[in-house]
């Protein structure tokens, strides 16, 4: 079938059968030019196995698809990281410009042809092929690459390196590179987030913001699909369902199309249970049994509706700690750490309280889980002392302690041999805040995905009734629905933790302190991550820098002559100068409760006379919130210039 004019590429009815089941069954899906597209849908409805279709990877079992004559196609998928090569990272993502590399190579040999060859037929060859070299922008092509690998994190040193040096993740950003400089008409990314660091996130979103071919993204990063997506398409009940919009408005279109399918799913199940009631009570009877043999073919041939699975699963459970500990959770005293001749703390000290929830963040290689091994005491360090308070009990959760999971248990015999105090249906309910109910609690270790081992590990951390959690990278793995979960169950937990995560979503909803790692210390700001971002963003153009590009770890920036700003003076006013923006907070929090309160009583009263008063006070209020205001950010430009 011919594509219509204006598609990129077309599904025509298509269906595809997976081990004896039906993924999609009668899909119809128009793809245009510039399109930036976010496909989402829970665990197993096939969203890698559409795009793989697409690529034409995989045949569908009935229908088609049609692709414009012009559309390329780029797609990364995580099958890339087993790709191995001894060249360089910058000659395996200069391979995108494969064309223009052997035209390069064909210029190079006539160029030595011609020390004794000056035939014309030589030179218009050689007028030729430059003539093609430069409509590729051959000449740019060493810029390029070198650009987009150090925009995905790459140091300029690293670029001449073999790529059977990096791990997987760095791996996938070489492939991610090349695939962007390869500059498809339609690109296919599935799970792009999960080998990149904040800043390496930051940078792909503004790269594909003024990517001008059409983008389909599988994603489980909320932030990510909300700034990247401007319509959202859900592979769902063997279907897939269009919505305008970027994510959060899909949740908010979701809502209304789940009411009407779980409506007619419970008509549906209501006539079903009428018919076999009918067909029980006639089967038997001779007269009636035509009757009840129509009926029961009526209801084999009936295409079901499926129910509603709502992926905003509620928690109802509390993850309690064993016992209280005291207010100090940990200190780091002037901690010294190094990898040859690479310094990652210099003289750093950090403290945490009972009660904190901190996000460390930043980009890879800053040493962020070589601190949560320096705070679990499990890396050794060359100076320095990590000190626990009264009563701590910890658990470190990291991804390779999914290794240690015994593949030969079942997953609840997994978390009674932890020595749990936990009866057995008390487990039972936990495994079921974490997704697996019934007798899913069964199954074998060694047949789960990654993601479901990852929510097995997480629950025997939970389990342990442990205060203080150390967490690398917890949402890896996870589809929105499990991250969903981890959320609830961090906001409810009762203890103390720390966790290493580049899912801004997730940062967002679970940590009130941000922790970063700059010039050989621990950073800290007091708040969540969006005001941690405002922050940021007012100190760079006040011109100060978080992190220098390609900087070492270690950068110890020059001593302010000022007395005022060196030593316990400055840390004093520092210290005062929060102080002041605490109490502004809380009289703002105060004037705003009482707005809220007035305009509640304006809502409600009648009385013409006290609503002349009420209006009066609601002036006064804003007033005195907008003065407020004008105080807060003269104290916090203060603190800034410190």
């Amino acid at each position: 079938m011919p594509i219509f004019a204006g598609l990129m590429l077309t599904l025509n009815e298509l269906a595809f059968d997976f081990g004896g089941r039906y993924l999609y069954r009668d899909v119809n899906w128009q793809i245009k030019p510039g399109e930036r597209i976010g496909l989402v849908g829970q665990n197993g409805t096939g969203k890698s196995t559409l795009l793989r279709i697409m690529t034409g990877e995989y045949q569908p079992t009935e229908g088609s698809v049609s692709k414009a004559k012009d559309c390329t196609i780029g797609f990364l998928n995580q099958d890339l990281l087993s790709f191995e090569s001894d060249e360089s990272i910058y000659h395996v993502a200069l391979q995108a410009f494969d064309r223009a590399l052997v035209l390069q190579s064909e210029i190079d040999a006539i160029m030595e042809r011609l020390e004794f060859d000056h035939s014309e037929e030589v030179l218009n060859l050689l007028g030729n092929k430059q003539e093609e070299f430069e409509a590729l922008d051959g000449y740019n092509i060493q810029f390029k690459t070198e650009e987009i690998l150090e925009g995905l994190g790459f140091k300029t040193s690293d670029l001449q390196r073999p790529l059977s040096e990096f791990s997987g993740g760095w791996r996938m950003r070489v492939m991610l590179a090349k695939l962007l400089l390869q500059n498809p008409k339609l690109l296919l990314l599935d799970e792009p987030t999960n080998h990149l660091d904040l800043p390496s996130i930051e940078w792909i979103e503004e790269y594909l913001q003024t990517f001008e071919g059409c983008v389909i993204i599988v994603s489980h990063d909320r932030y990510f699909l909300d700034r990247m997506v401007t319509k959202i398409v859900e592979v769902a009940n063997k279907k897939v369902y269009q919505y305008t919009g970027n994510y959060s408005k899909y949740l908010e279109l979701k809502v209304e199309r789940d009411e009407l399918q779980q409506r007619a799913f419970e008509n549906q199940q209501q006539f079903i249970k009428q018919q076999e009631r009918l067909i029980d009570r006639f089967k038997a009877k001779a007269s009636k049994a035509t009757m009840a043999q129509s009926r029961v073919k009526m209801l084999e041939k009936i295409e079901r509706i499926e129910e509603v699975v709502n992926d905003e699963s509620v928690m109802n459970l509390k993850f309690r700690v064993r016992q209280q500990p005291g207010k100090v959770i940990t200190t780091l005293k002037h901690i010294h750490k190094q990898y040859n001749e690479q310094v990652i703390f210099d003289d750093a000290n950090a403290q945490i309280l009972r009660g904190d929830k901190i996000a460390l963040i930043g980009a890879n290689g800053k040493g962020k889980s070589t601190l949560l091994r320096i705070i679990d005491k499990s890396e050794p360090i060359e100076s320095g002392e990590v000190e626990y308070g009264h009563n701590i009990e910890k658990t470190f959760y990291a991804q390779h302690q999914l290794e240690s999971l015994n593949i030969n248990n079942e997953i609840l015999e997994e978390l009674v041999q932890m020595g749990s105090p936990k009866l057995e249906n008390e487990l039972r309910t936990i495994l079921g805040c974490f997704l697996f109910s019934g007798d899913d609690v069964y199954k074998k270790i060694k047949v789960l995905s990654g993601g479901e081992k990852a929510r097995v590990a997480l629950a025997k951390a939970l389990v342990k009734e442990a205060n203080f959690l150390l967490l690398d990278e917890p949402t890896n793995h996870l589809d929105i629905q499990s991250m969903n979960i981890l959320i609830q169950a961090l906001q409810q937990f009762e203890g103390t933790f720390i966790t290493v995560s580049h899912d801004r979503f997730f940062i967002s909803h679970v940590a009130n302190k941000i922790w970063w790692i700059e010039d050989g210390q621990v950073k800290e700001y007091l708040g969540p991550y969006d005001e941690w971002k405002y922050f940021m963003q007012q100190r760079e153009k006040a011109g100060i820098t978080a992190e220098k590009k390609n900087a070492p770890a270690k950068q110890v920036a020059p001593k302010s002559p000022d007395p005022v700003m060196n030593g316990n003076a400055g840390e004093k006013q520092k210290k005062q100068l929060q102080k002041q923006l605490d109490e502004i907070e809380r009289s703002l929090e105060e004037l705003k409760s009482r707005k809220t309160g007035i305009e509640t009583s304006l809502s409600e009263e009648t009385d013409t006379g006290r609503i002349g008063t009420l209006s009066e006070q609601y002036k006064e209020l804003e007033t005195s919130i907008e003065r407020k205001n004008k105080e807060f950010e003269t104290i916090f430009e203060q603190l800034l210039s410190l």
